[in-house]
């Protein structure tokens, strides 16, 4: 089960970000401004609080309750509170949909 469909590519806007559920697991899918697509694990990794209520602005998405920072291209923590980095997941576009891989 590898590679696994998570939206259309017209479901995220430029700049933002989408929830996707799958298999017990969240995931944040986000739609960077050079119209490329990334995937995190759904939750900061500081209290469990869902990303896809944060605001993305760039290549960062700030987490909705202490406003803690991740670049979603890395995973990578950026601001206090978090300090633990995201999980990410690689990302292709097939024919107009959003794909993910999960190992």
């Amino acid at each position: 089960m590898p590679w696994i469909t998570a939206c259309s590519t017209d479901d995220i806007e430029t700049e933002d970000l989408m929830r996707f559920d799958h298999a017990g697991r969240s995931f944040a899918i986000y739609r960077s401004p050079d119209d490329e697509f990334f995937c995190t694990d759904g939750h900061c990794t500081h209290e469990r609080v869902h990303l896809a209520d944060g605001l993305v602005m760039d290549y960062v998405v700030e987490c909705p309750k202490h406003n803690g920072q991740f670049d979603y291209r890395t995973g990578e923590a950026v601001r206090a509170p978090v300090c633990v980095n995201l999980a990410t997941f690689q990302t292709r576009v097939e024919d107009g949909q959003v794909q993910i891989f999960i190992p």
